[in-house]
């Protein structure tokens, strides 16, 4: 693995070419990081941006463990792989424990796997919870799960790292304009309906998700830890 600058700020995003993981790898690049992005798909926005994208899933526990052996020191792990299943194959048992695998035992295997490179610059680390970590969901219970478990996980290792100056919290989006929610927001009937619930009248921008990551990121956030944002525009106390 060849990093630019060895001096250089560095973040690891897991999900980086796509979504909310490419817009937080933006966001962390604009502020002169240097990012690697990992992840099985990317959007042409990744072009040119800078960031570099490395082809790995996340449930492949070989591969996870072999890019944490050969990646240097970092400050910044953003663990924004996720997926949702839909047509009932959430109701499955595979289809729960594939969405379980990716984004909770995928986010909890970079959590423990990058902790010492983390703690030898004293770094932090952004998980990605949801609305839905705290909204019961009857078309998809395995996402609805796996990101309530990511709010436990990510209070747990907030405990548990501080020894080591690691920081870790998560944000948790509400309705952002992405592939994956394209499908409800551009529903005429339902998408009336969640716009509607939104105190700030508009759905989410990508940008917006990554603003909020750069934060909790940064040295302005020096003295936060454990900590579960929502960027909903208020829907989750609507």
């Amino acid at each position: 693995m060849a990093f630019l600058d060895p001096t250089s700020k560095r973040a690891v995003v897991t999900g980086g070419g796509t979504g909310l993981g490419l817009a937080s790898g933006l966001a962390l690049r604009a502020q002169g990081f240097e990012i690697i992005a990992l992840g099985l798909d990317t959007e042409p926005e990744l072009e040119g941006s800078g960031i570099e994208f490395r082809p790995l899933d996340v449930t492949d526990t070989d591969a996870v463990l072999k890019f944490a052996a050969d990646c240097p020191d970092i400050d910044v792990l953003v663990n924004a792989a996720g997926t949702i299943l839909h047509e009932g194959r959430e109701h499955t048992h595979e289809g729960f424990r594939k969405v379980i695998d990716v984004n909770l035992i995928g986010t909890e295997m970079f959590c423990q796997s990058l902790r010492s490179k983390l703690a030898e610059r004293r770094g932090n680390i952004v998980n990605f919870a949801s609305m839905w970590s705290f909204f019961g969901s009857g078309l998809n219970p395995g996402y609805a799960s796996s990101k309530g478990a990511i709010v436990a996980l990510t209070r747990s290792l907030a405990v548990a790292f501080a020894p080591e100056g690691i920081r870790v919290n998560a944000v948790a989006p509400g309705w952002i304009e992405t592939r994956l929610a394209v499908a409800a927001l551009t529903d005429p009937i339902r998408g009336g309906a969640i716009k509607q619930r939104i105190p700030l009248g508009s759905f989410g921008k990508p940008v917006e998700v990554g603003k909020a990551v750069r934060f909790l990121s940064s040295d302005e956030a020096s003295y936060i830890t454990g900590v579960v944002l929502p960027v909903d525009g208020g829907y989750s106390v609507a």
